[in-house]
């Protein structure tokens, strides 16, 4: 199979679980023969754009036109079989599926998080749920608070494409990838056409380094923000420090908006250690090394790709329980499940998962299995295989009236 990757990596300063999987799953299918190549932009190249064209960004959010004819040309030169659509923001927007429109190639799409009914995908605002754009025909109360990075300016080109573009998203994508059932389900409430929407959830390779013993910390892995429940840890292990502590200390190891908050929260303290950035290897011993991987997060997480990996390392996760985690996590199984955004809940679930040790090395069995089962690279590749056969398929079958949906118009001339 010919498969072209579309992709606008995220910068390279912080952690990115999109950036992984896209790596992830072109080395997968590059491993089983298929043939796999790029068609990407990276937001870390608009640091050297002149000043006129870091101004221009925004305008291209909503629609890159300069993107939609050179797709359309390497299409039309190269005839992939199909075209897996990952991130478009910000610099290559939704005119790459006019651009397979254009060429006549089916396009499948990867949802990473809500960014089809939520300008900034996380339908979260303040720190707590926020589902007041969606089903909306204009994402206003988005730009209205600034759901963005805090500015009404910035949301206003998402909230832009998101209201332009929710045709063109809807009737051009012959299959979404929802990464969780949760994930589904919330698409589907907010009237995203379900025939469209399959559930595959991300694969993990084998790390190779799995746990061999109690383990020596509790580690959190991941971005340092707000909507990933890091405030909400400081807390609960603030707590926990004041009763005595858990007899291991915590490792933090990300980047973000955050970090000097918990690099002061950290320092002198013999109980919790700032890691930094890690390094993809420091990374998987960091969660071999782990008595669980906490994953708080206040947003309803589309996945929880850390998660998964403690999985695949024989690790069991406390995690919060909504959205993705809980059909990743079997409460009292493979890890423990907190109440969403309450300290105390996390504070106990943390306590209950490192006072037990041989129930702990249970859980982590148990997560391995459950990882062996959904997420091995063998059933990554299978799932993903299935759905570019069923969007083939699909665009090549005769729609209602004998037309093809090659033909529906889908490309208009924008």
């Amino acid at each position: 199979m010919h498969v072209l990757v579309v992709h606008n990596r995220y910068s390279s300063a912080q952690p990115s679980g999109e950036n992984k999987v896209v790596d992830q799953e072109v080395g997968l299918l590059r491993a089983a023969g298929h043939r796999v190549e790029l068609f990407e932009r990276r937001s870390d190249d608009i640091a050297a754009r002149s000043l006129p064209g870091k101004a221009a960004v925004p305008l291209l959010v909503p629609w890159n036109p300069a993107v939609r004819a050179q797709l359309a040309a390497r299409l039309r030169a190269e005839r992939p079989d199909v075209v897996h659509v990952h991130n478009v923001f910000p610099l290559l927007s939704p005119a790459v599926l006019a651009a397979c429109a254009d060429a006549g190639v089916p396009a499948v799409a990867t949802l990473h998080n809500y960014t089809q009914v939520c300008p900034p995908g996380t339908l979260q605002r303040d720190g707590r749920p926020c589902t007041e754009c969606v089903g909306a025909v204009a994402p206003l109360p988005a730009v209205r608070h600034g759901c963005y990075r805090n500015s009404r300016l910035a949301t206003v080109p998402l909230a832009v494409s998101l209201s332009v573009n929710r045709r063109r998203w809807w009737s051009g994508v012959e299959r979404f990838f929802c990464i969780s059932a949760a994930q589904r389900d919330v698409l589907v409430r907010a009237g995203m056409p379900a025939g469209r929407l399959a559930v595959k959830h991300n694969f993990v390779p084998d790390p190779g380094a799995r746990r061999t013993g109690a383990g020596e910390h509790l580690l959190y892995l991941g971005r340092l923000a707000e909507a990933k429940g890091v405030r909400l840890l400081m807390a609960a292990w603030d707590e926990l420090a004041a009763e005595g502590g858990v007899g291991v200390p915590l490792v933090i190891a990300g980047a973000g908006p955050l970090e000097r908050e918990v690099t002061a929260w950290a320092a002198g303290r013999e109980d919790v250690r700032y890691a930094g950035l890690y390094d993809a290897e420091q990374c998987r011993q960091a969660v071999a090394r782990s008595v669980a991987v906490v994953a708080p997060s206040t947003w309803l997480e589309a996945f929880g790709l850390v998660v998964v990996e403690a999985m695949a390392a024989g690790v069991p996760a406390v995690a919060a329980g909504h959205g993705a985690f809980t059909e990743l996590v079997e409460d009292g199984v493979t890890g423990l499940l907190h109440r969403p955004g309450e300290a105390a809940s996390l504070a106990s679930c943390i306590r209950r998962i490192t006072a037990a040790p041989d129930r702990n090395r249970e859980m982590g069995r148990a997560a391995r299995r459950r990882y062996e089962q959904g997420f091995s690279p063998a059933v990554g590749l299978e799932r993903l295989v299935e759905g570019y056969r069923s969007a083939i398929a699909d665009r090549s079958a005769p729609a209602r009236g004998g037309n093809t949906r090659a033909s529906r118009g889908d490309g208009d001339s924008r």
